[in-house]
């Protein structure tokens, strides 16, 4: 069994930064191979922005965020530490995030239905 959850999100202004964190935790029988950040407005689908390979640390970043946001990793045996830097900040950055953890073979795909494992998501809001 694996629980993911995200914190971080706030209101900010237009060309500020936000740092979200996302933790997985997994029982012994599961290994964490990937790591996702997406996000969702209401009426569109889901859409991945970064993710990573736990193991390499393999990046693959969306055509809209790649330059302004980082994601990176940290691990302490069970648990997984996912952030993503978000500088440069625009109000279409505006939606809910989303974290996600991959339990099989990891591609750094940025694909919703790749993942397996998802926490509850953190509000980012940009105002202009």
């Amino acid at each position: 069994q694996v629980q993911v959850v995200e914190s971080g999100g706030a209101s900010v202004q237009a060309g500020g930064s936000l740092r979200l964190s996302c933790t997985a935790s997994r029982s012994i029988d599961y290994h964490l191979n990937c790591m996702g950040w997406f996000r969702q407005v209401p009426g569109k689908e889901r859409e991945g922005v970064a993710a990573i390979n736990i193991m390499s640390e393999y990046t693959r970043y969306s055509d809209s965020v790649k330059g302004r946001f980082t994601i990176s990793r940290t691990r302490d045996n069970a648990k997984i530490t996912a952030d993503l830097q978000m500088n440069n900040l625009k109000p279409e950055d505006t939606a809910m995030y989303y974290c996600a953890a991959k339990t099989d073979t990891c591609s750094t795909s940025l694909a919703a239905q790749a993942y397996n494992a998802w926490g509850q998501g953190t509000q980012v809001t940009v105002s202009s």
